[in-house]
């Protein structure tokens, strides 16, 4: 099985409830499209606990949810650097994840990461990039360089599909321009803006939502993608490929975390625990089609898993995205406000 981006995730508690039969109940905040039905179906099933299942489209929407004082939710997934904020703003509930029993099952190059060094409020989900994708019958690139998607030529202009929140977008463009992710810098910003401003002019939709199913059905002929979404698309037999330009990607790392105040916060370490069995995990992977953190699961998964192109990095840069100040944070706003107005 070629190198996938890691595998999996982790959670429990310090009594023997692993294949324990609980009542109740359990919220589960998360990204749209990314919980394996068969997944939630299994876990009821195996466990007495019934998931009720809420979406969003972006970290920052998540962010907003928890810091409004929403307590509906048990369980959430937000991305690396969200972590980190999170943790900072006491959003979320201390839970060691390290004592519980299928911690184990973590690779230990994905144990106590620095956005949790404790490993006290989080247990991996799913791991993957982000870049763009492209229709290979639309003549707008061979997926070489971050060009084609912030300076697209006369074939993609008007057909772009761009995200809806910045913390990514802003990233690859970072990439692109050569500068450090959270960047202050005057001119680092300045520069940034104008390549936005540029791009907004071919740009046909801003939106993190139904971004490969735009591609696939060419509404689009370019946009932002992840991995996983893009990967579907191939699968359902649509003309699109995932990028690897030469620049590089950025890469994520998904966790799930207790939000503060949670009102099931023994189930939802039952779930945390219960998903990081190997053969557990692979059924999220496979439905999401990204990579996860957890030893074993690879042979639970399908071919496509272990054959695919854009699960598999190629040797291009991967930069993880961070935490970054109130300074470069307020700036973005800023320029992501006026970009979409």
């Amino acid at each position: 099985m070629k190198k996938l981006l890691g595998v999996a995730l982790a959670g429990a508690f310090s009594l023997a409830t692993s294949q324990a039969y609980a009542a109740g109940e359990l919220y589960f905040y998360n990204w749209t499209d990314y919980t394996a039905p068969d997944l939630i179906t299994k876990f009821e099933k195996e466990t007495g606990i019934k998931v009720t299942v809420d979406t969003y489209d972006s970290n920052e929407t998540l962010l907003a949810k928890l810091k409004s004082g929403a307590t509906g939710y048990d369980l959430a997934v937000p991305s690396q650097n969200f972590v980190t904020i999170m943790v900072a703003e006491n959003l979320l509930e201390e839970v060691d994840v390290s004592k519980m029993e299928n911690f184990k099952y973590v690779a230990k190059a994905f144990q106590f990461p620095e956005w949790d060094p404790k490993q006290m409020f989080s247990s991996p989900y799913q791991m993957g990039t982000t870049s763009y994708a492209i229709r290979t019958d639309a003549g707008v690139g061979d997926c070489s360089s971050l060009k084609e998607f912030f300076e697209p030529n006369e074939k993609a202009s008007g057909n772009v599909g761009v995200f809806k929140t910045p913390e990514e977008v802003a990233n690859m463009a970072h990439i692109y321009l050569g500068q450090e992710f959270c960047t202050e810098k005057t001119e680092d910003l300045k520069a940034l803006q104008a390549l936005l401003q540029n791009q907004k002019k071919h740009v046909k939709v801003f939106s993190s939502e139904g971004t490969m199913d735009r591609l696939g059905s060419g509404v689009t002929n370019i946009s932002n993608a992840w991995n996983g979404d893009a990967m579907k698309q191939r699968l359902a037999g649509q003309k699109v490929k995932y990028c690897f330009p030469k620049e590089g990607v950025v890469g994520w790392y998904d966790s799930l975390v207790i939000p503060k105040g949670a009102k099931n916060i023994e189930n939802a370490k039952i779930f945390m625990n219960w998903l990081m069995k190997p053969e557990n995990m692979a059924i999220q992977s496979d439905f999401a089609k990204y990579a996860n953190p957890i030893e074993g699961s690879g042979k639970h998964m399908s071919e496509d898993m272990a054959t695919s192109p854009e699960v598999s990095v190629p040797t291009v840069p991967v930069k993880f995205g961070r935490s970054c100040g109130p300074k470069y944070v307020k700036a973005i706003d800023k320029i992501w406000t006026k970009l979409l107005q």
